[in-house]
Formats: structure tokens, C-alpha cells, sequence
């Protein structure tokens, strides 16, 4: 699986806590694998995020992201349900 990151996602990534890095680090090599694994949550979002996917780093924690084709995504954010909102 090919992960593109945009520089919104980079961005908010910087900000978050380490230990909500290194866990979206350990998520990030679990979705790589199967990226509808159960322990990742993963599930289509609606409304104006229709077109994008989401998955949970922890339990406060998401990342936002797309599918490119079966082989590729694009993580465009993360951070907390607010990510939701912005």
C-alpha cells in the first residue's frame, strides 16, 4: 500500500502528542497490511466528507484519508473528532 501525505496532514500531525505519534505510527503499519482490519475501525464518512474514509489511531484520535485506487491513499488529516469540522 502507497501512502501520500498532503502538507495539511503533515501539519497536523506535528501537533499531535508523541505518544499519539509513535500509536499512529504502529496503526499506520497495521492499515498498510489491511486497511479495513477491525482494530483500526475503519468506516466511510458522510455528509461534506463524503468522499473520504477514516480510521482510529486510539480512541480520541483519527486519521482522514482517501483512496487513491486499491494500492494508494492519500492521508490528507488527523487529529481529534474536530478534524471532523475543519
Amino acid at each position: 500500500m502507497k501512502i501520500y501525505y498532503t502538507s495539511q496532514f503533515a501539519t497536523s500531525y506535528k501537533k499531535l502528542p508523541k505518544s499519539i505519534k509513535l500509536e499512529a505510527e504502529l496503526k499506520e503499519k497495521l492499515f498498510r497490511k489491511n486497511p479495513f482490519d477491525s482494530a483500526l475501525k475503519t468506516h466511510k464518512l458522510t455528509g461534506k466528507l463524503r468522499s473520504f474514509w477514516s480510521f482510529s489511531v486510539d480512541r480520541k484520535y483519527r486519521i482522514i484519508f482517501e483512496f487513491i485506487n486499491k494500492n494508494e491513499v492519500v492521508f490528507h488529516k488527523t487529529g481529534t473528532h474536530d478534524i471532523y469540522r475543519k
